[in-house]
């Protein structure tokens, strides 16, 4: 065979077999980055697209759901024994409405049984199992309902996450890697244990800094979800916080277990930017909400009174100068020890 003709041949196949391979290799390239871009947005605990399609109860648990439920049930008993839970049902109808349709546009795979507490802290609690409380003071302190909302929706998040069996699996986790030192630091050791061991409880109830940001996270997705404007979860924290400023402890008594801290407020900022598209319109508050702070309001204002106190009952005032007589809790008065008679030996 003619040189020439054997190299046009073999250049005829080197072209032939070159451009599928180029096309693979272009294919595969596009493949990967589409594949990461996939990754980078589908992150699901950040897409509200994906609730309710997503596990973002998945982490380390040594509690079933069966026996999370029974303990949450459990707590809750324990709660009401003590607590004054509101009969209202207007207010009790009302806020578990809202609670209820947060829950439905929720990751929670458990019921949740909402009640309100009387009481004025302004605060909400979530038990492990969907057992909720709301708190009276909560209501008074927000201005609208999607300020309600979104305190709710975080507390709902936290039972959707599973945080309180979570951070109690952490607790266990932590007690048993204290044994050792029963062996190794003898009674001084044990005493360590038993003294590490008292905040063991508080891990169903007390979380985490990373559950708590997640909590926020899930939380501003489920209200906006059910239509609310998830600016109000900011709007709230915002002025807890300025209430702080100008009654320093308002905080650490109102939301000591996470406290609305200046970073949370930014980070709670930038998911609503960044991962939550503007919608036309959004609920920021209704009638309903305006009704029931009011009979909230009422309500308290009663407790104060007292059951026998009547507002409109006549008073008598002191006249001024007239002084002050020291008397026993039944009215009566009681007698100075200096002012009473005494006897002295004559000499």
């Amino acid at each position: 065979m003619n040189t020439r003709l054997l190299g046009a041949i073999l250049a005829l196949a080197v072209a032939s077999l070159a451009p599928p391979v180029l096309a693979q290799d272009k294919t595969e390239q596009s493949g990967d980055q589409t594949q990461k871009k996939q990754k980078a947005i589908k992150d699901k605990k950040k897409d509200p697209d994906a609730i309710g399609e997503r596990d973002v109860g998945k982490g380390l648990n040594w509690y079933s759901i069966e026996k999370e439920i029974a303990m949450g049930k459990q707590f809750a008993m324990e709660i009401e024994r003590v607590a004054k839970i509101v009969d209202d049902p207007i207010i009790a109808e009302y806020v578990n409405r809202v609670g209820q349709n947060l829950v439905r546009n929720s990751d929670c795979k458990v019921p949740v049984t909402i009640k309100v507490i009387d009481t004025e802290e302004p605060n909400a609690m979530a038990l492990p199992g969907g057992f909720f409380y709301v708190n009276t003071g909560l209501i008074t302190l927000a201005e609208n309902e999607a300020e309600l909302a979104g305190v709710m929706g975080h507390e709902i998040a936290h039972i959707a996450a599973r945080h309180g069996t979570r951070q109690a699996t952490r607790g266990n986790l932590a007690n048993l890697a204290t044994i050792p030192l029963i062996f190794m630091g003898g009674w001084t050791g044990f005493g360590i244990r038993q003294a590490a061991s008292v905040a063991i409880p508080l891990g169903f109830l007390s979380f985490s800094r990373d559950f708590e940001r997640e909590a926020d996270l899930l939380g501003l997705q489920y209200m906006y979800k059910a239509g609310y404007d998830p600016n109000g979860f900011v709007d709230f924290f915002e002025r807890l916080e300025s209430l702080e400023k100008r009654k320093p402890g308002t905080i650490s008594k109102a939301f000591r277990s996470h406290p609305p801290t200046a970073d949370r407020i930014e980070e709670a900022q930038k998911n609503i930017s960044e991962l939550l598209r503007e919608r036309p319109e959004y609920v920021i508050t209704t009638s309903e909400f305006d009704e029931v702070k009011e009979r909230v309001i009422a309500m308290s204002n009663r407790r104060k009174l007292g059951p026998n106190d009547d507002p409109n009952r006549p008073r008598l005032k002191r006249a001024p100068g007239a002084g002050t007589e020291p008397v026993e809790g039944d009215g009566k008065k009681t007698e100075d020890p200096d002012e009473r008679p005494t006897l002295k030996r004559r000499n």
